[in-house]
């Protein structure tokens, strides 16, 4: 069965029966959801670029100008989308034994890992965590492919 654009909506927002996401994630993908998506969160946003990817929750690839960079739902700009938005984010190191993800007995070993959280600057919204060795980069986790770019890696 299609998924209603008034369940993109709720999907979007927060609020539709974690029920309903299971059959969402697990049912066949309508041709065209990716851009309704897309439709959905330009309503959405304050500002007019137009998305070209939804790279995760509440943050995008936009057209501006000739260029593509990559943007929060905020309307912070963070780079050209072919860098990694993370180096321009503010970011917090949790110790993965301080209580607040795992139950300490759960918990990795703080020597071993730590937890980093990836936040926007304009607006503060929490964007991506990683769980890693210590002094491991940034993971890059997505670099799409635009057939009318040429200035790509």
């Amino acid at each position: 069965m299609p998924i209603l654009d008034q369940e993109i909506a709720e999907l979007i927002e927060g609020r539709m029966d974690l029920d309903r996401v299971r059959e969402l994630q697990s049912e066949t993908k309508d041709p065209d959801r990716r851009e309704r998506v897309i439709h959905a969160w330009q309503a959405r946003v304050p500002w007019k670029n137009k998305i070209e990817l939804c790279l995760q929750e509440g943050l995008f690839i936009v057209k501006r100008g000739p260029e593509r960079i990559v943007k929060c739902a905020c309307g912070h700009e963070f780079c050209e989308y072919h860098t990694n938005w993370k180096e321009h984010a503010l970011i917090y190191e949790r110790d993965p034994q301080d209580g607040e993800i795992f139950a300490p007995a759960n918990a990795p070993d703080a020597d071993w890992m730590i937890l980093r959280e990836f936040y926007c600057p304009g607006c503060a919204m929490q964007l991506d965590t990683e769980g890693i060795p210590k002094g491991y980069p940034f993971i890059f986790n997505f670099l799409p492919f635009f057939p009318d770019d040429d200035t790509g890696p």
